[in-house]
């Protein structure tokens, strides 16, 4: 039985957390906050409540897994687990407007057929057999095994299986990106905004990203979207309560602000106050820059990757209950490519543009104080906080919120005369919050582009402290932490030598 401390009680530090009780082990996870969930957050006001990190659920398996392995109740006897159909609409500025069902690929190539024209349905089925084989090749290596060094170079190579392109006498393979693809094989600039949406929601720029960001659509398609019941938050109180049942201690506005080495391993941390805590191990649940600040023999030359996009959010109190049929999910998407993505990852201007929007609106009562109300989220990727988005500038923000208000009456027509109240979440509230630089969001990890879209591996230079959470292997989102906090509690039982599931 070893002492362990994590720093920071995120979603994949708790998932560590929780397995590493299980095993035996004494946990003490120190918080800078006073509460637990990292991004997975809730504004709560007169009867009204809002996630304000992730709003749905992807690869649900990754926590029933957890919820299997860490006590006897399972993750839907600890939650409301409710699969969302159908999954999104979308609407687009030339007025196309369809519905896409959940996890069925036949009523999405008869969707797509129906509204975009015929034949769109088969080419974007046959976009998505081929991320199949992207699934296939990098599931075990990215999602159920830590990152080791020997493996960064084959994960470099794109999976995706693209077309050779000749030129003269000789063959060349054509540069794989997300965008490259879309235009090759999918043609339609309506497919091509359904697609890139996919890449943007997770902040990733559909010209840069490999072509094997197809599987993120793959994911969705294949194994649905949930809600859980009340908001995302209840995953992440579920969590918390699992880790409180297996003895995990928790130190609220307890900031590491060291991790103490002796004999050249992890021996502990210290804390603001001055006091240090022993332990035989560190979990550490921060960015790589952040470890590099606490543990500087601990972190890689990672930590210099740039900030990843914000989430800009308003949240809507409306009077008037929720119309019948009412998409949980509609994408409106913006009306300028080319400006939205230099705003978000170029030099453009950070917050004057139309934005892609995604509008969701939950039919769930445990959201609204009662009957005749509805809990509206508008949200949007953007440039995060810093040189190029000042997300404090109050007149910026209150401008830009109007523009993804505006964008959103295109999915709730009588918005304006029904909103009761508002609230904004920028970058910086983001970063204020979660401590995370910029307010940025961390993206999961992608094979291809020789390695520039994989994140710091598990395994620190520093031994006895491992790295978990969004900004490390496997990167950002729920499911990905979750993989994460898996990773790291088989790297600690099981030694150096685990090679993740069988």
């Amino acid at each position: 039985m070893a002492q362990i401390v994590v720093i920071g009680a995120g979603m994949g530090a708790m998932a560590a957390a929780a397995r590493l009780a299980v095993a035996g082990h004494r946990v003490t996870v120190y918080e800078r906050t006073d509460t637990y969930g990292g991004g997975v957050g809730r504004l709560t006001r007169a009867g009204f409540a809002f996630d304000t990190g992730p709003a749905l659920l992807h690869l649900p398996a990754v926590y029933r897994d957890l919820f299997v392995k860490t006590g006897k109740e399972s993750l839907e006897q600890s939650l409301g687990l409710v699969q969302v159909d159908p999954a999104s609409r979308h609407l687009f500025p030339d007025g196309t407007d369809f519905t896409l069902p959940n996890a069925s690929r036949a009523g999405v190539v008869a969707a797509l057929d129906a509204t975009v024209g015929a034949g769109a349905g088969e080419r974007w089925s046959e976009l998505v057999n081929r991320a199949r084989e992207v699934w296939d090749a990098t599931r075990r290596p990215l999602l159920e095994e830590p990152l080791r060094a020997e493996r960064v170079e084959a994960l470099g190579r794109d999976p995706y299986p693209a077309l050779p392109h000749r030129k003269g006498l000789f063959r060349r393979p054509v540069p794989v990106t997300l965008a490259s693809v879309a235009e090759r094989e999918l043609t339609d600039p309506r497919l091509i905004a359904l697609l890139e949406s996919h890449a943007l929601a997770y902040g990733l720029d559909p010209r840069e990203a490999p072509g094997s960001a197809t599987v993120l659509p793959y994911l969705e398609q294949t194994f649905g979207s949930w809600y859980v019941t009340g908001g995302l938050r209840g995953l992440a109180d579920a969590l918390y309560e699992r880790c409180l049942a297996r003895r995990v201690e928790f130190r609220f506005g307890s900031d590491v602000v060291g991790v103490v080495e002796k004999d050249g391993r992890a021996a502990g941390v210290r804390l603001a106050d001055g006091s240090v805590a022993e332990a035989d191990m560190v979990v550490a649940g921060v960015s790589p820059a952040r470890l590099a600040a606490i543990a500087p023999g601990a972190a890689e030359t990672a930590q210099a990757a740039p900030v990843p996009p914000g989430r800009f959010s308003v949240f809507l109190a409306l009077s008037g209950a929720r119309p019948e049929g009412t998409a949980h999910r509609t994408v409106v998407h913006g009306g300028d490519r080319a400006a939205e993505l230099e705003a978000v990852f170029g030099a453009g201007a950070a917050s004057a543009y139309r934005p892609t929007v995604t509008v969701l609106r939950p039919d769930d009562p445990a959201t609204v104080p009662g009957d005749g109300h509805e809990a509206v989220t508008l949200t949007a990727t953007v440039a995060p906080h810093g040189e190029r988005a000042d997300w404090r500038d109050e007149r910026a923000v209150a401008a830009f919120a109007e523009r993804v208000v505006e964008s959103a009456k295109a999915a709730v027509p009588d918005l304006a005369e029904r909103v009761l109240w508002r609230e904004v979440r920028t970058p910086a509230d983001t970063e204020a919050a979660t401590g995370a630089k910029g307010g940025g969001v961390p993206a999961p990890v992608l094979a291809g582009a020789r390695g520039a879209f994989l994140r710091p591996g598990n395994l620190t230079r520093l031994p006895g402290c491992y790295l978990v959470g969004g900004f490390a292997h496997p990167g950002g989102g729920l499911a990905h932490a979750g993989m994460s906090g898996a990773m790291v509690a088989g790297l600690v039982v099981s030694g150096a030598d685990w090679r993740g599931s069988q």
